[in-house]
């Protein structure tokens, strides 16, 4: 039972230490990744509305992330583990994206308000 309590103290302790992933020497740039994460945020939308054709989509949206920002896999593991080290900032940056995405909603919101009040009166 001690040997237990004593165990379970030195994890309580290694796990409550400031240990940061170290960062990687090809770490993606903060906005870029922000820019990813968008763009992965997208591409997750537009499978979500296309399930017939999930077996093709599979691997789809990473190999367009790895050309579009010249990166591989690995550079982005590693860059995301980097970032999400940092909660706080991990935070940060997917509040970043939500303002990209509520943007680009607000953009569209006259042109479907629009629609939706041509619609309207063409029913009456």
């Amino acid at each position: 039972m001690k040997k237990v309590l004593v165990f379970l103290s030195f994890i309580l302790l290694a796990s409550c230490s400031n240990s940061v992933v170290s960062k990687p020497k090809n770490l993606i740039d903060e906005d870029k990744m922000v820019n990813i994460f968008y763009d992965l945020a997208l591409l997750e939308a537009v499978r979500t509305q296309i399930p017939q054709e999930k077996q093709y989509y599979k691997g789809l949206p990473n190999n367009y992330i790895y050309k579009k920002y010249k990166i591989d896999s690995l550079q982005f593991v590693k860059s995301n583990q980097y970032y999400a080290s940092d909660v706080s900032n991990y935070k940060k940056m997917y509040e970043r994206v939500k303002e990209k995405l509520a943007a680009d909603t607000e953009k569209l919101n006259p042109v479907k308000n629009k629609d939706t009040k041509k619609a309207s009166k063409e029913l009456e």
